[in-house]
């Protein structure tokens, strides 16, 4: 039923959980897991003006480094439980790139977070899953904390 799962994170404590739904999946005979990781662009041009282009890049750099790691690790958690995977980082708006990537993966399911690194501002604006939850076509498991 859920063969092709996409698993967007953005590494916070509640997508490592969710990552727990994804393995458990598998019995149910989920074979392939997008995992999707989307840098935010929003704040880039800010922060870029206030550290200078030479510091943004650095720190950009930095994070990207960091991502593929943490994307190295969850891929090989879920082809040690069985699970074909695909790594995906996108840069863009996440509510945007998730709904694209799922759209385009034509995905059976997406499994999510209920609430990501930015507590705060989802307090104001509405959540990332909240707004996936609203717009997506395909059937979406949201894992509370």
């Amino acid at each position: 039923m859920f063969e092709k799962i996409l698993y967007p994170t953005d590494f916070s404590d509640v997508a490592v959980k969710a990552l727990k739904y994804v393995k458990g999946l598998k019995a149910s005979g989920a074979k392939e897991v997008i995992v999707l990781h989307v840098n935010d662009e929003r704040g880039n041009e800010s922060v870029a003006r206030i550290l200078g282009e030479s510091q943004f890049n650095k720190l950009n750099k930095s994070k990207m480094e960091e991502t593929a790691q943490k994307l190295k690790s969850v891929e090989k958690e879920l082809i040690d439980a069985g699970l074909k995977v695909r790594l995906r980082v996108e840069t863009g708006m996440p509510v945007r790139e998730i709904l694209r990537v799922e759209d385009e993966e034509n995905v059976s399911v997406t499994v999510i977070g209920s609430h990501g690194r930015s507590n705060l501002e989802e307090i104001f604006l509405g959540s990332v899953s909240e707004k996936v939850l609203r717009k997506s076509k395909q059937p979406l498991f949201v894992i509370k904390r």
